[in-house]
């Protein structure tokens, strides 16, 4: 019995003297647990923008109105029809609720015991399924709560759901563009590893004492990611086309392009990752704490309206959530989290920035 006692001393020991076992046995999970907390765990201060458009003006709008802003979720934002659908197209709102004329009319000739019944539009937006599913349970229980606090129940008030895209596309199709994100932030910075691994058995070293130039060293490397990451966006694409009938609605040059800038922003940020690692296991450890969160934080599977004030100003930051957000823009038309040309310049700035730091910091032995 003390034998044991005393092994697992022992165990217990090395665990706590092995940094990289503690952080995954133990503080990863912890994290995991903080940041899934946060996300689903109504936090209270997320809340979803909508833009609210009032084409009745009569006192039975108004007090729909109020119907509406008294729901915790929703920030009202009014306006007229065309700004609030620019609104949304530009990111700026989640949805466009609009009331249509007739409804004081209506809900009087209800009363006394006849008339037609009025629709609400709502706009939302396909590429943002889960912010628009919540804004549409929100505007249905809205309207059956007024149908039975004005009329007792009589189905006056009904909801009609549109969207401003001009093009039927399928959910699968704006999945897509998020997955190939995805796999380009993987593809570059887990390219930091091989090149841990490769300077910490001397490969790296060897090849320096060779007459072969170091910038074809690193430029075949640059090159073999780039292909791999046109193979990787012909593959998914492929499948979505041939599977499940995905087909891009923008223009298949600007795709490209947004996928070499987008693999060569990552591939650059795992160069400079490289530049500071010393071994490969922690190589893998901190590119797994790079590239999880940023699976969570950039918008392309998790809406940003679910996520807590402080969270949403850190996925300001992340470059997964300019490239996600370009892909949609230009593959799908998907409503925009910033303007194109800013998720070009974000992605570009991560770019030029991190080949410097890795230029200046990457260590061959």
């Amino acid at each position: 019995m003390r034998t044991l006692l005393g092994l697992t001393v022992a165990n217990v020991k090395s665990l706590v003297r092995d940094r990289a076992a503690l952080f995954w046995t133990i503080f990863f999970p912890i994290m995991f647990v903080f940041l899934f907390g946060w996300i689903f765990g109504g936090s209270g201060d997320a809340r979803i923008s909508v833009g609210y458009v009032d084409l009745d003006g009569s006192p039975a709008s108004a007090g729909l109105r109020q119907a509406f802003a008294s729901v915790e979720l929703l920030t009202l934002q009014n306006g007229s029809l065309d700004a609030e659908k620019a609104a949304m197209q530009h990111g700026d709102v989640s949805a466009v609720i609009v009331v249509p004329r007739g409804l004081g009319d209506a809900l009087a000739q209800a009363r006394s015991g006849g008339g037609p019944s009025v629709a609400i539009q709502l706009y939302g937006d396909p590429s943002r399924d889960q912010t628009t599913q919540v804004v549409q349970g929100v505007v249905a229980q809205v309207a059956n709560a007024f149908n039975l606090q004005a009329l007792g129940g009589s189905a006056v008030l009904t909801v009609s759901q549109l969207s401003l895209q001009s093009t039927t596309i399928s959910s699968v199709a704006y999945l897509v563009p998020s997955i190939l994100a995805m796999a380009l932030m993987q593809l570059g910075v887990f390219a930091a590893i091989p090149l841990v691994q490769q300077r910490e058995k001397g490969i790296l070293k060897r090849i320096g004492a060779t007459p072969l130039a170091r910038w074809k060293l690193v430029g075949s490397n640059v090159l073999l990611r780039l292909m791999v990451a046109v193979v990787d966006a012909v593959l998914i694409l492929g499948i979505g086309f041939v599977f499940f009938g995905v087909h891009i609605v923008g223009n298949l040059l600007a795709v490209a392009g947004v996928v070499l800038l987008g693999a060569g922003s990552f591939l650059a940020i795992g160069f400079a990752l490289a530049s500071f690692l010393k071994t490969e296991e922690q190589a893998s450890g901190v590119v797994q704490i790079v590239q999880m969160p940023m699976m969570f934080l950039s918008g392309i599977f998790f809406s940003f309206d679910f996520l807590p004030g402080f969270l949403q100003t850190i996925a300001r930051f992340l470059p997964l959530t300019y490239l996600g957000d370009a892909m949609r823009q230009v593959m799908v038309n998907g409503t925009q989290v910033a303007p194109l040309g800013v998720d070009i310049a974000v992605l570009a700035g991560w770019l030029v920035v991190c080949l410097g730091i890795a230029a200046r910091a990457f260590r061959w032995e």
